[in-house]
């Protein structure tokens, strides 16, 4: 398992494209995703879970990833993230 705490940079946090964004760039790999914020922790392949975060930009996910091909999973998902969805700040 690989773990990660990353910072939400867009101006409008893991809105629905942010969301949709990371679920297809998840959804290929063979390996369970999890998203957690606070107390909540929801699949990183389920779109609906990961509005349930409501995460606005400056708030703090961990992202858990457990599989096969984790590492490239995580490198992919983190440099998403960390891009700000491929927003404009």
């Amino acid at each position: 398992m690989v773990r990660v705490e990353l910072v939400i940079p867009n101006k409008l946090g893991l809105h629905a494209r942010a969301a949709g964004k990371l679920v297809e760039a998840a959804s290929p790999f063979d390996c369970e995703i999890w998203l957690n914020k606070g107390q909540q922790r929801v699949n990183g392949k389920s779109i609906m879970g990961i509005l349930t975060l409501a995460a606005a930009r400056g708030e703090t996910i961990v992202m858990e990833i457990t599989g096969p091909d984790e590492e490239r999973a995580l490198k992919v998902l983190k440099k998403l993230v960390l891009s700000g969805f491929g927003e404009k700040a």
